[in-house]
């Protein structure tokens, strides 16, 4: 069955972004160790550059290797909307939970207004590859109970105020460390597993 994979920055403190939606405050470290960190991300989640940046960073043609759909709330899907990228990632199936955004935003946007659950357990029955959750937190926790894997990008940084990588009710749910690699710029990347 596919997966529910929750890929998502993170800050020291938690956040996601900033409480305005914030996300460009993110340390990468000096030049080297922004390229090194990059070049490791990218050849592993490639889907998970926007389609716009893709040529940019050498991953025009690259394959999906992990994931065939992506899903994300507004302020997730925002930025790029406000960017005048109303398709994001187009090389993926996309979602966005939404209430309030126009169902014809994008032809190539599939809108969902209600129950993320359910979808998710659609989606989950389909044949294909995983399922990446780019967020934001409001969904994350709405989702928790499905969320099948986590990989965290955790940065040194600590925002102090923001949108949480998970806001929902109490609910602690164990996931066990199955991989972990540190780079010279201070982020740590891991990947958890429902246990």
């Amino acid at each position: 069955m596919r997966k529910l994979v929750y890929y998502v920055a993170v800050t020291i403190d938690g956040y996601i972004a900033g409480p305005g939606g914030e996300f460009d405050f993110y340390p990468l470290g000096g030049e080297e160790q922004a390229a090194e960190y990059a070049s490791w991300v990218n050849s592993r989640y490639p889907e998970t550059v926007p389609t716009f940046a893709r040529a940019g960073a050498g991953l025009a043609d690259a394959p999906n290797p992990r994931f065939d759909t992506v899903l994300m709330g507004l302020g997730s899907y925002r930025p790029g909307l406000d960017a005048g990228f109303s398709s994001p990632y187009a090389h993926l199936r996309q979602y966005v939970v939404s209430s309030t955004l126009a169902p014809d935003t994008d032809p190539a946007v599939t809108v969902v207004a209600s129950d993320p659950l359910g979808l998710v357990r659609e989606l989950k029955q389909e044949e294909g590859q995983d399922i990446w959750l780019c967020g934001g937190g409001l969904l994350a926790g709405a989702l928790l109970p499905e969320i099948d894997e986590l990989i965290i990008k955790s940065y040194p940084v600590v925002a102090g105020a923001g949108i949480p990588a998970f806001n929902g009710e109490f609910a602690p749910t164990p996931f066990e460390v199955a991989d972990r690699t540190s780079f010279e710029n201070g982020v740590t990347v891991t990947r958890f597993t429902r246990r």
